[in-house]
């Protein structure tokens, strides 16, 4: 996996969006507020759910930031026990332990890939789009998942990024803060 120190980030990003485009949460001055509480099947989705829900209002930032350690690992975990990906432990030089991550039906990755391209191209209006698709493109962009969206495709397209991102609100600039926040925080020590 690429971007692993930013995928905590991205992953509950993501969350926050599917969230906020399913109209579990509303967008009130720039906090989120749970507006449906009804269980979710998906662990992510519930746990940052009840998070927002049974706190004080906070920013979407803060929502961003919050558990994105530890976002990856539930992630894998639950997506291995549904059967979408095959974990095998080694060892790095002998020494340190890892785990190698397999996708076990490549075409998921390549439908994602066909949805961003699509989405990217500008064929339909972004009106017309799934605001799933535009916010998946968004946050890849706003996560700079290079091997979603290469830093040269998201220069050429960035107009059209933009235009995405305002489907999927404000999580996308909640994402770019919370990376720029931890870049800024490993960097000064």
């Amino acid at each position: 996996m690429t971007g692993r120190s930013e995928l905590g980030f991205i992953m509950r990003a993501g969350a926050l969006a599917d969230l906020l485009l399913a109209g579990h949460l509303t967008d009130e001055g720039g906090k989120p507020r749970a507006a449906n509480s009804a269980p979710l099947p998906d662990p992510l989705l519930e746990a940052v759910l009840r998070q927002v829900a049974g706190s004080r209002r906070r920013s979407w930032r803060h929502w961003v930031d919050k558990g994105a350690r530890q976002a990856p690992r539930g992630v894998r975990d639950q997506l291995a026990a549904d059967g979408w990906l095959r974990l095998e432990p080694r060892r790095v030089l002998g020494l340190f332990p890892t785990t190698s991550v397999t996708v076990r039906d490549t075409r998921v990755v390549k439908r994602l890939a066909a949805t961003v391209s699509s989405a990217l191209r500008g064929g339909q209006p972004v009106a017309r789009l799934d605001p799933r698709d535009a916010a998946l493109v968004a946050l890849a962009a706003a996560g700079e998942l290079k091997v979603v969206l290469p830093r040269a495709l998201r220069r050429a397209n960035k107009q059209r990024i933009i235009e995405l991102g305002e489907i999927a609100g404000p999580v996308p600039r909640a994402l770019t803060k919370a990376i720029q926040g931890a870049r800024a925080a490993a960097t000064s020590g």
